[in-house]
Parts: structure tokens; C-alpha cells; sequence
């Protein structure tokens, strides 16, 4: 193997949370069953029933507008119904359908909802490879073109990351977790490479995102929904113009404090 790809290769390995997991506080029964018996199936009923339109309407839906529609109601409705209200913050630094690489800190399986309830132009989102053998998700994901990424295996994260250059130079916009994984205690994990490199292979801004409240909505250890307000802060583009593959390492470092300083609250 050339050495190249070898570094290559053992940059994009996950990296391990070693934080020590923490339990939320229990929630009253009222409130556990409600989200037992109604705001959990609710849900999947959504996301059924969304994904199975959306897996219909893109046979006719060359570009992927309608798809995107329903993704954001399926968001939307997602949000409403964990009893959360979603605030966005930064909106006028969203670049619209020109090419960017989006990243965002990974808290929750509700940090996707969120996402596609705040962006509003179409996208594509690289995904655990393992949610495309879900029904109805993994049709969604299949169909709407969503990129698979296994960052466990570094061959296939090369292949992943050549498929996402390549729709970042068709001109659309591209939404990872450089984190690769959710946090287990709400603290920002270490960041894989993957949001920097992208952005200087395909000299494109990168434009850094932050969640607040999601975690708490569903953290990693629970099933239940403990609702509170949500927001998704977008901070300045970073211009990628000029950089090199040399720089993707202080560009990740550049992301990640961007991030870090979006996810607190201004100091009044």
C-alpha cells in the first residue's frame, strides 16, 4: 500500500469516546408513557409513512425537490411532536443551493430532524452506512442519493469520500457529523477529518453548525423524549480558497473551536 493512502486511511478512524456515560434524570410515568404509547409510535408512523411517499415520489422526481418537501415535514412534524420547539439562529449565514460543506456536533438521533427543519434549501447528508438496512429509512436515504459512510473501515471511507467530492463539484450541498458518532455525555467529541478535507478537495466554504437542547431532548442512553427548546446556531463560512491538503488538519481544528464557540450561550 502506498504510504499516502496508508496515512490516509488511519486519519479517517473512528476515535473512541472514553467520557464516562451519564443517565438523565428519570422522567415523571406520566410523561415516560406518553412517549411510549404515543409520541414514539407516532413517530415511526411519520417516518413510515414519509419515507414510503418520498421512496414513490422520487421515481418522478428527477431533481429532488418534492423529496426534500416531505424531509423537511417529516422534520418539522418530527420536532412537534416531541413536544420541542426548534429556534434557528444564524440564518443569514446559510449559502443557500451553492456548494458548502455543512458540520454539525452529533448529540441525539433527533440532531437529523432538526437539520432538515433548519436547512431549507436541498442537500445531501453522509450517513452511518448501517441506517441504509432500515426499512423505509434506508429506502429514503437509497433513493434521495444520501451517501453512506463507514468510518470503521478506512478503504470504504476513501470510496465515501471520492462519491462526496464529486456531489460537492455537481454544485450541491453536502451535511456531515465530524464527529462520527453521537456523544454519550453532551460534550463535544474529537473530530475525524472528513468536513476538512472535503471542503479543500472540492474548494468549497465550510460553514460551521451547532446543536443546543437536542441532547437533552433524547440523549444517548434513553428512549423517551425530555422536551425543551432546540436550536440550531449557523456560524460564518470558512473560505477554503487557496488551502491545501496540507492544511486539513488546522482546518479541522479552526471547525471544531468554531463550533465549540457556537454551541455556548454570548456571556450577557
Amino acid at each position: 500500500m502506498k504510504p499516502r493512502f496508508k496515512k490516509l486511511r488511519q486519519r479517517f478512524k473512528r476515535r473512541p469516546n472514553k467520557r464516562p456515560q451519564q443517565r438523565p434524570n428519570p422522567l415523571p410515568w406520566i410523561d415516560r408513557w406518553r412517549t411510549n404509547l404515543i409520541q414514539a409510535p407516532l413517530f415511526v408512523l411519520l417516518t413510515a409513512l414519509c419515507g414510503s411517499i418520498s421512496f414513490l415520489v422520487s421515481f418522478v422526481d428527477k431533481k429532488g425537490n418534492a423529496q426534500h418537501r416531505i424531509a423537511r415535514f417529516w422534520a418539522r412534524a418530527g420536532v412537534w411532536n416531541s413536544g420541542s420547539k426548534l429556534k434557528v439562529v444564524g440564518a443569514e449565514n446559510l449559502l443557500g443551493r451553492t456548494a458548502a460543506v455543512y458540520a454539525c456536533n452529533h448529540t441525539s438521533y433527533m440532531d437529523v430532524p432538526a437539520i432538515f427543519a433548519a436547512l431549507p434549501f436541498q442537500f445531501r447528508i453522509m450517513a452511518w452506512k448501517a441506517l441504509w438496512r432500515i426499512p423505509f429509512i434506508g429506502w429514503y436515504l437509497n433513493r434521495s442519493g444520501q451517501l453512506p459512510i463507514d468510518t470503521r473501515n478506512p478503504r470504504a471511507s476513501i470510496s465515501s469520500m471520492a462519491a462526496a467530492a464529486k456531489v460537492l463539484r455537481a454544485g450541491m450541498p453536502l451535511f456531515l457529523f465530524p464527529e462520527g458518532g453521537r456523544t454519550s455525555d453532551g460534550a463535544l467529541r474529537p473530530f475525524l477529518p472528513g468536513a476538512a478535507y472535503l471542503a479543500i478537495r472540492a474548494q468549497v466554504p465550510l460553514v460551521p453548525m451547532a446543536l443546543s437542547g437536542v441532547y437533552d431532548l433524547m440523549p444517548i442512553h434513553t428512549h423517551h423524549f425530555y422536551p425543551g427548546e432546540l436550536t440550531v446556531s449557523i456560524g460564518q463560512p470558512i473560505d477554503t480558497a487557496g488551502m491545501t491538503m496540507r492544511q486539513v488538519d488546522e482546518l479541522t481544528a479552526r471547525l471544531r473551536a468554531a463550533i465549540d464557540a457556537l454551541r455556548k450561550p454570548p456571556i450577557a
